[in-house]
This record gives structure tokens, sequence and C-alpha cells, in this order.
């Protein structure tokens, strides 16, 4: 078990970790990219990468605090998602309604992998190997379906 201030320490040093080794990789439109904080331009929703001692996921996560709204963002989603299964080669999972680590309601599309351990170092290359490909995938699918949420923009 580790101490918090560790647990903190691991965790910044694999995402500057993971940061460094994506720093080279361009967007789909072949830009330098922000690859930790991915911006999607549009408010309330994310690419997120999460991971712990137990599993690594990566998603999209809509967060608009009205539930219709969120609701509509994700039926956008849902019209696009067999492009978006195409673009990442499998098919994700879909939750309209789920919360977050606060208890905050959101909606997401998202994968995971399980067993694997943030706090171990032999598993980063595992982690790297599993949130490289899809991210890329994601900007991939996003470089094109960015488009179809003009109308939600400013929800």
């Amino acid at each position: 078990m580790y101490s918090k201030a560790e647990a903190t320490q691991l965790r910044q040093a694999f995402w500057t970790t993971f940061g460094q080794y994506m720093a080279p990789v361009p967007s789909a439109e072949g830009w330098p990219t922000n690859w930790i904080n991915y911006k999607t331009g549009l408010k309330h929703v994310y690419f997120r990468m999460q991971a712990d001692n137990r599993r690594a996921s990566i998603g999209i996560e809509l967060t608009h605090p009205d539930a219709g709204v969120r609701e509509l963002f994700f039926e956008q989603f849902l019209e696009l998602k067999t492009m978006l299964h195409e673009t990442l080669g499998e098919p994700w999972r879909w939750e309209l309604h789920a919360t977050d680590a606060n208890g905050l309601p959101l909606s997401r599309i998202y994968t995971e992998m399980q067993p694997v351990n943030l706090f171990n170092r032999n598993d980063w290359p595992t982690l790297i190997s599993f949130f490289k490909p899809r991210l890329v995938a994601l900007d991939e699918f996003w470089n094109g379906a960015q488009y179809a949420f003009e109308e939600l923009r400013d929800s």
C-alpha cells in the first residue's frame, strides 16, 4: 500500500511519462496535441483516461448539468455509433445514466481494461499500449464527427 503522497507522485509520474510518449504523435490534422488534456472544443464533452490499482478506462464523458441536453448529446453520439466503433476498431460500452467519482450525473461511452495497476511501473507499458491507439482513434473520429454537434455547440 502506498501513502497518499507516494500514490500522487506515481500517478503524476505515469501521466507525465504518457504525455512525453505521446508528444511527438500529431493529431489527425497533423498538429501537435496536448493528449493528456485533449480539447474537444465542446463544453461538457471530454475524452477521459483514468487508471488506478485495478483498472484503466478511456472514454467520452458528457457532463452537461441539464439531463435533457446531456441526452441530446448522447443521442447525437448514438447517430455516429457505427463510425465511432469502426474508427476505434472495437465496440465500447454506452451508458446514458452514470455518475462520476463525486456522484455527479454524466453520460459516457467507454472501454476499460483490468486487471492493471497504475502504481506498478511494470504495468506502464501495458497502460500506454491500451491508451495510445484508442486516444489516437478518438482524435481521428472527432476530427470528422465534431461537425455533427454544431447545433448543440451553444447548449
